[in-house]
C-alpha cells in the first residue's frame, strides 16, 4: 500500500497544475498588453508635431496647444483582458472650438466635425455660429498601432513563468 501511495504522488508531480498555468498565462497576458499599451501610446505621442501649421493630410496631426499629444492614454480591462489605447475626448467649450466627439474620428479616419464660432459684434452682441467642416484623414493612432503590432511576438517570448 505505501509503495501505491509513492507512485501516486510521483505521478502528480509529472501533470500541470491547471489553475496554475492559467494563472500564470493571466499574468503575463496582462504584463504584455500593458507593455504593448505602452508603447502604442508613445508611439502615437511622438507622431503628433507641436506646431501652428496644420499638417498634410495622411500625416499625423499638429497639436497646436499641445493638447492631443498630452491626453493620449491607455487602460487595461482587467475582466476581458484587453487594453484600450487613445485620446481622452476633451471638451472643447473655447473660442473656434470643435465638439470632441466628431473632432477625433475625423481626425483619424476622415470626416465632418462641428466648429463653433463666437465673436461680437459692434452692437457688443455675443454671436454663436456652428458650422460644419470636412477635414481630411490625418490618422496617427492606426499607424503607432501597426508599428507596434510587429513587436508583438517578441513580447509574447519567454513571459509566462
Amino acid at each position: 500500500m505505501m509503495d501505491f501511495k509513492l507512485k501516486f504522488e510521483a505521478a502528480k508531480g509529472m501533470f500541470f497544475d491547471r489553475k496554475k498555468v492559467i494563472r500564470a498565462a493571466d499574468k503575463a497576458t496582462l504584463g504584455v498588453f500593458s507593455k504593448f499599451g505602452a508603447f502604442v501610446r508613445q508611439r502615437a505621442k511622438t507622431s503628433i508635431r507641436k506646431r501652428k501649421k496644420p499638417s498634410a493630410p495622411g500625416q499625423p496631426p499638429s497639436s497646436h496647444t499641445g493638447l492631443l499629444r498630452n491626453f493620449i492614454f491607455f487602460g487595461l480591462d482587467r475582466s476581458k483582458k484587453s487594453v484600450v489605447i487613445g485620446p481622452v475626448l476633451l471638451n472643447q467649450g473655447g473660442k473656434g472650438g470643435a465638439e470632441g466627439s466628431t473632432i477625433l474620428p475625423a481626425l483619424e479616419y476622415g470626416g465632418q466635425s462641428v466648429v463653433s464660432t463666437r465673436y461680437r459684434r459692434s452692437s457688443n452682441k455675443k454671436l454663436n455660429t456652428k458650422r460644419t467642416i470636412r477635414i481630411q484623414a490625418r490618422p496617427f493612432m492606426l499607424p503607432a498601432f501597426e508599428t507596434e503590432k510587429e513587436k508583438l511576438p517578441s513580447l509574447w517570448a519567454d513571459s509566462i513563468k
